[in-house]
């Protein structure tokens, strides 16, 4: 399938080294998003164009705003599950104030978190990798982080071991189905699998896309109003929507090679972000905007993100 030109808006030339977690809050009408090896919270007013970065403590991988308090994030760092909060002051960049609340419980040293969102129910999954990606190790977990797990001051394991790059954790619209790919070259798979929505557990996992034979490996992802999911053909310079049924139904391209993870947003949630990564000790020439941060009109409707209940 050909790609469509959708004319990609640059938002901010923000040179990511590897640009991850978009997150929309419509309150703010603004994008949160992270750089994973900067270890650094990213946000970006839609209606100011105001720009502001914070320090995390570690490298930052996924977020997950938490709910009822404005300016708190939930994140999977590398040791562990993080309660982040914004500069009470209002400053544009800093530190941020950091909390650890659960330690990850690596398979081995050198791991982090990496791909992560909240359930429809407000409890967060995220995915764990070997940083060494080389190494090819089948070591990566996805854990459950909710209410429950905040007062055991520990994630649960969703026995999906086996991974080496956890990635493209999505949820239907009603919940009931949860999404999650391996983006290693090695693998290049999308699941689906059920998820029951009262205890927060899947089951009954099958191949939803085998991206092997199609242009780019499967990296973060979101679902739109009618359960299309979209996800980052990494290397490739597109976005794919699969239908529900998991048949490929259109690619639209960004003016670099590496985007990494979509949120849809925009006063009526009809604008895709996409984030994207800026490869070190390479020629860029071919693609200066790399790392930067860009919009789509897919011509769809996303949803709102959930937010974390987990919280102390």
């Amino acid at each position: 399938m050909s790609a469509m030109d959708t004319g990609a808006e640059l938002v901010l030339d923000a040179r990511c080294a590897t640009g991850e977690s978009p997150v929309w809050r419509p309150a703010e009408q603004a994008l949160y998003w992270v750089d994973i090896p900067q270890g650094v919270l990213h946000r970006w007013s839609a209606q100011s164009g105001e720009q502001a970065q914070w320090k995390a403590p570690e490298m930052i991988a996924c977020i997950a705003p938490v709910a009822g308090h404005s300016g708190r994030w939930m994140a999977g760092l590398e040791s562990g599950w993080f309660q982040l909060d914004l500069p009470e002051d209002g400053a544009v960049s800093g530190a941020l104030q950091s909390r650890r609340v659960a330690a990850a419980g690596h398979a081995r040293p050198g791991m982090r978190f990496n791909d992560g969102r909240c359930d429809r129910q407000g409890r967060f999954i995220a995915g764990t990798m070997l940083q060494d990606m080389g190494a090819a190790a089948r070591v990566g977990k996805v854990y459950r982080f909710g209410a429950e797990e905040m007062a055991a001051g520990a994630g649960t394991d969703l026995g999906l071991g086996e991974l080496i790059v956890p990635n493209g954790i999505a949820f239907s619209p009603d919940g009931c189905t949860m999404y999650l790919s391996d983006s290693h070259p090695q693998v290049q798979a999308i699941w689906a699998l059920d998820y029951d929505t009262d205890t927060g557990t899947p089951s009954n996992r099958r191949l939803f896309a085998d991206m092997n034979p199609l242009p780019g490996r499967p990296d973060g992802a979101a679902i739109d109003v009618d359960g299309g999911y979209w996800i980052c053909g990494n290397d490739a310079g597109l976005v794919h929507r699969f239908t529900p049924d998991g048949r490929l139904d259109r690619s639209l391209a960004v003016p670099v090679k590496k985007p990494a993870m979509c949120a849809f947003g925009g006063s009526q949630l009809d604008t895709l972000y996409v984030t994207s990564i800026r490869p070190g000790g390479v020629d860029l020439s071919d693609q200066p905007l790399a790392g930067g941060l860009f919009a789509l009109r897919p011509g769809t409707q996303g949803m709102p993100e959930p937010e974390c209940t987990a919280h102390g």
